[in-house]
């Protein structure tokens, strides 16, 4: 059969020209309706837009009943927006969301493709294998070719650059009947070079690729079984909305009485809804489970452990609820399908507040007084979006199961009035209160400050909290220590000698005017030290240093420099000039190097000498009188 046969046997449907100015903006304003989405059999086909010429190619992926292909029919001055709705391909089983030169899908051998765009110059389809047939346009063209075999067509159009008004065009490419991967594929014309018939099963010689599918063609379709590559299954804190696509909290505890939800979805390798089938949600540890087949819609609570649901599930949700009002879960949830697992999800929801626990209490400075030091001690940066939190202390509640829990306020804490004295009268917590569950955030802590009296002294009193929720009261213990500021300070090392290699460790201890170990809110300022063939390894010189809860600061060192040591005893001078511009006085605390080997001195050996003689002595004289006795 000659191509001129060919050509006259499958003749242009249609061939009147479109009107300019049809394709206006508003012929597209139904497309967020309409956009392909990438599972066959589901929504409609996506719509041509003025936006799609040259670089846009449609497969037709709606629903197919009545099992032929189906071209997209185009009619004279028809509207780009309305080429699409009966196109129909045989035998998809799935596409991807693409349009351009990256497109895939899969189908059945012999399945045929409906194939719809626009273009604005004269284009060619071209097939690796397989058949066109049933070309269609919108605009005058000058002729349709095919080649023969039928892998290739032309479609001419008056004008060969990209100045026609955009142009409806359609063709059916039918698969082989053989399994295998192969392109389809649509060239079109530029300015200087225009798309040629091919030869068959290849590009055409000119002509710029706008297009390109690569369709894999298999003898039995994959659908109908789970595949968990196509599916998804996420952890949820609402059920306000569908979250399918998103992925599981940061943290898996929720606070008491909040039921967490799982939403997920079930889909076969095309990512094409299941079979209705038995899907089976389970509990452990009492975890009470309901099912629903409409994930982002309200559910109810639950019954019992088990929940049991007849259905695809294309968009399912189950809440999971404790079993007991206040008391703390851990439970592991399963989804089945017809008996194969799809979903597993361990979470928590905690009970009611069990435990208060206070940690990392500031030494207060005496007769309440607080400063911009305070943010210093807990140095906790931007942990909440409230910003740095000034405190002297920080405190967690917990469950029965240890389980962090969220207080309602900072109005919930309180000291127990029964241990309020003269040293330490109030506490308070503040209003930037804990909001994470989570046991590695900065944000599980909720922070407080104490007031201290007018005399130094250390308190062991108690810390309360309400529930507003249950009215329920616990305590927990709080130790603290009141102090004035840094006066005077004193500084030792932890050992007397030491060995070239070692590390070496000052512990300055701050004292306040009365003695006391001073506070840890106000800084003894800046620091000079004189420490021979010592090499510091923390900073030293931080005029914002804070002592510890104790009122001491400790430093390390390395003995020995880079220009080398020489052994002896050494003088060091500690100087933390704002003290000893005052009452201080600067420290001087020796210490003994030594390079290593035999460290004995000729002291050592003398006194060593003098023991020995004594020793002798004294064994001479007792067995004088032994001699004696026995005469």
């Amino acid at each position: 059969m000659s191509k001129m046969t060919i050509k006259k046997r499958l003749a242009l449907i249609t061939s009147t020209a479109l009107f300019a100015g049809v394709l206006s903006v508003a012929s597209t304003s139904t497309a967020s309706a309409n956009l392909n989405n990438g599972v066959v059999g589901t929504g409609e086909n996506a719509i041509v837009t003025l936006a799609a010429g040259n670089t846009t190619l449609y497969v037709a992926e709606e629903a197919n009943t009545g099992g032929s292909a189906v071209l997209a029919s185009i009619a004279s001055g028809q509207l780009l927006s309305a080429i699409s709705p009966n196109a129909k391909s045989t035998r998809l089983l799935a596409k991807d969301t693409s349009t351009g030169t990256a497109q895939t899908a899969t189908m059945l051998t012999g399945g045929t493709l409906s194939l719809y765009g626009a273009v604005t110059t004269t284009v060619a389809f071209t097939a690796s294998a397989g058949s066109f047939t049933n070309t269609a346009t919108s605009s005058a063209a000058t002729g349709v070719t095919y080649s023969d075999p039928v892998t290739s067509a032309l479609l001419s159009f008056p004008l060969t650059a990209a100045a026609l008004p955009a142009t409806g065009v359609a063709i059916l490419w039918t698969a082989p009947t053989s399994a295998g991967t192969y392109t389809v594929s649509m060239y079109y014309a530029s300015n200087t070079s225009v798309p040629t018939l091919p030869a068959a099963a290849s590009g055409p010689a000119s002509g710029v690729l706008g297009a390109q599918i690569t369709v894999t063609v298999v003898s039995a379709s994959a659908g109908s079984t789970y595949t968990a590559a196509k599916s998804n299954c996420v952890l949820k804190s609402a059920v306000t909305a569908s979250s399918l696509t998103s992925t599981d909290p940061s943290s898996s505890n929720a606070a008491n009485g909040v039921p967490w939800y799982i939403g997920f979805l079930l889909n076969d390798a095309y990512g094409a809804d299941l079979n209705a089938g038995s899907i089976v949600a389970s509990a452990t540890n009492g975890g009470i489970v309901a099912l629903s087949a409409t994930d982002g819609s309200a559910v109810s609570a639950g019954a019992g452990s088990t929940a049991v649901l007849a259905g695809t599930g294309s968009a399912a949700i189950v809440r999971v609820d404790q079993p007991t009002a206040g008391a703390p879960l851990s439970t592991t949830v399963t989804i089945s399908y017809n008996g194969t697992t799809v979903c597993t999800k361990s979470l928590s929801i905690s009970g009611v507040a069990a435990t208060i626990t206070v940690s990392d209490v500031a030494t207060v400075d005496l007769a309440g007084a607080v400063d911009n030091s305070d943010t210093n001690w807990l140095q906790e940066g931007a942990v909440l979006t409230t910003g740095e939190r000034d405190g002297h202390f920080r405190v967690v509640l917990r469950d029965s199961a240890g389980n962090l829990v969220l207080p309602a306020s900072s109005s919930e804490f309180s000291l127990d009035p029964s241990t309020a004295n003269a040293t330490v009268s109030s506490l308070s917590v503040l209003a930037a209160i804990a909001t994470s569950t989570s046991s590695t955030s900065s944000g599980r802590f909720s922070v407080g400050l104490y007031t201290c009296g007018a005399a130094a002294g250390s308190f062991n009193g108690k810390i309360r909290h309400t529930s507003s929720v249950t009215g329920v009261t616990i305590s927990g213990d709080f130790a603290a220590r009141c102090a004035d500021d840094p006066s005077t300070f004193t500084a030792s090392f932890d050992k007397a000698v030491y060995r070239q290699g070692e590390v070496a460790t000052l512990t300055v201890k701050f004292l306040d005017s009365k003695g006391n170990a001073a506070n840890s809110l106000d800084t003894p300022g800046p620091v000079a030290m004189v420490v021979p063939f010592l090499t510091a390894i923390d900073a030293t010189g931080s005029a914002t240093m804070l002592p510890n809860n104790a009122g001491e600061r400790k430093y390390t060192f390395t003995v020995g420099t880079t220009g080398g040591m020489t052994a002896g005893t050494y003088t060091s001078i500690i100087d933390f000039t704002s003290l000893t511009a005052g009452a201080a006085t600067k420290a001087t605390p020796t210490y003994t190097l030594t390079t290593g080997g035999d460290t004995t001195t000729n002291a050592d050996v003398l006194k060593s000498i003098v023991a020995l003689i004594a020793s002798i002595n004294k064994q001479i004289q007792a067995l004088q009188k032994l001699i004696l006795q026995k005469r």
